[in-house]
């Protein structure tokens, strides 16, 4: 009688998919029971919404249906069931520096008595221009919406005055909703990024694409001189965290000026680094520059701006060219509120005091969570740019958007974020992201470190 071979179980992220399952399962039932009125509210959709949400993200996060918040404060979420969260996400950047600081609720409602748009400029205007070329560098700013727009209008200034039509992005890329960056290389070849809705066009034919961390590939992808700009994040940080390996960012540099192509610098997540973002602390030297999401303290706006060489080019090509719109511009854009809003901001939330206490509960935490990984021996690894913090559930680190996609183990990230949840932590549905803010307490950082350490004992075990 011949014995029958034993398989190994199937795993995701080194752990049994049957011990991921128990553990969803088990969290999804504390989870529902936990929250009545969310569910009674939530759990069939909302009316008039499509698909039941006025966001179709909303609808994404891992829990069993979304949480009906009540409301924020500091770093604390409270939902319509009583339940307090601390809260690590912060919006996924959007509330970087605390739900309503102080100095920016201020300025708001001193501003609401005032008249919220007129499409001209208002007296915080005059210090905003002044305070965005002193804190990043760059003396010729614009002022947007989203993040999404000031990339968008970025590249177009890069087109124009470059009289080239391409762009350049790295695998694994995030810059909002721009549609020419939603390309990703499958099998070394660059297609359309998966999943995109409606979009007709080969984006491929338009973007360039190589991986992080590869000059060669850059080098390469540049010398047809038929790109106007690379776009990039100076650290990947929509999938799983991949940091620049030493001399890559200066080179990126230095191969865009050999090739007469310009740089861009996408800094909306990394400005977790410092007051100036990581253009400042490493010294880069961008001829573009991006900020969304946390630069008005949680009031729709974003920046952009021009370095002073790039500034003069845009100048001589509007003086030449036919008259006509832009198509770059939305109404509600430089409003009054957003002026008012970044002011206060950039003046009293995005200090130096309030980043040395970001870096430092960040350090605490990543600290606290490789211990926990390292104890239960998991195959995980945890890495930080600043205020910004994440945990990988694979081997680390990883070196490009390549490999940061293949890292993602779905199942077992989704349980583990209920399982946060439960234990009374929020951090980004995502990609494992957590953020500490000005207003984060050690008491916070301490509970997630040890709701992530049950949790990988659970997972270990």
């Amino acid at each position: 009688m011949m014995n029958r071979i034993e398989r190994p179980e199937a795993t995701e992220g080194g752990v049994a998919l049957s011990r991921i399952a128990e553990l969803a399962a088990a969290e999804a039932e504390i989870f529902t029971r936990a929250r009545p009125k969310s569910q009674a509210s939530l759990g069939n959709g909302m009316a008039g919404f499509f698909n039941g949400v006025p966001m179709h993200w909303m609808k994404d996060w891992p829990t069993p249906f979304p949480i009906l918040v009540d409301k924020a404060s500091g770093a604390t979420i409270t939902d319509v069931d009583g339940n307090r969260l601390a809260d690590f996400c912060l919006g996924d950047t959007g509330s970087m520096f605390g739900h309503s600081p102080a100095p920016v609720a201020r300025a708001i409602r001193r501003q609401a008595g005032r008249g919220l748009t007129y499409m001209l400029p208002s007296e915080d205007s005059l210090t905003l221009g002044l305070l965005l070329a002193e804190r990043f560098g760059l003396p010729h700013w614009q002022i947007a919406t989203t993040a999404t727009d000031a990339n968008r209008f970025a590249l177009r200034v890069a087109r124009a005055v470059t009289g080239r039509d391409k762009i350049l992005v790295f695998n694994g890329c995030y810059h909002g909703a721009v549609d020419e960056t939603m390309v990703r290389l499958e099998g070394g070849k660059p297609i359309n990024r998966p999943g995109l809705a409606g979009e007709f066009r080969d984006l491929t034919e338009r973007t360039r694409i190589v991986e992080f961390n590869d000059l060669p590939a850059l080098e390469e992808a540049l010398s047809h001189d038929d790109v106007a700009c690379v776009i990039t994040e100076p650290v990947l940080t929509n999938s799983c965290m991949v940091l620049p390996e030493p001399g890559f960012l200066e080179g990126v540099r230095a191969l865009t000026r050999k090739a007469g192509t310009l740089l861009l610098i996408d800094e909306t997540h990394t400005i977790s680094t410092g007051p100036g973002g990581y253009t400042k602390k490493h010294d880069l030297e961008p001829d573009l520059f991006v900020l969304g999401k946390p630069v008005a303290g949680g009031v729709p706006a974003s920046v952009w701006g021009m370095s002073e060489e790039l500034a003069a080019r845009y100048t001589a090509y509007n003086a030449t060219k036919e008259p006509g719109y832009s198509g770059m511009g939305t109404t509600l854009s430089a409003n009054p509120l957003q002026f008012a809003a970044m002011r206060a901001t950039l003046e009293e939330v995005m200090t130096e005091a309030n980043y040395a206490h970001m870096e430092k509960l960040a350090e605490r935490l990543a600290t606290g969570l490789d211990k926990a990984i390292r104890k239960r021996r998991l195959p995980w690894h945890v890495m930080r740019v600043g205020a910004r913090v994440e945990f990988i559930c694979a081997p680390g680190p990883l070196r490009n958007g390549g490999e940061a996609e293949h890292a993602h183990a779905s199942r077992l990230e989704a349980a583990v974020h209920v399982a946060l949840v439960n234990r009374g932590v929020l951090i980004a549905p995502f990609h494992n992201m957590m953020l500490v803010s000005p207003v984060t307490t050690a008491r916070q950082v301490d509970r997630l470190v040890a709701a992530f350490g049950d949790i990988a004992a659970r997972l270990a075990a």
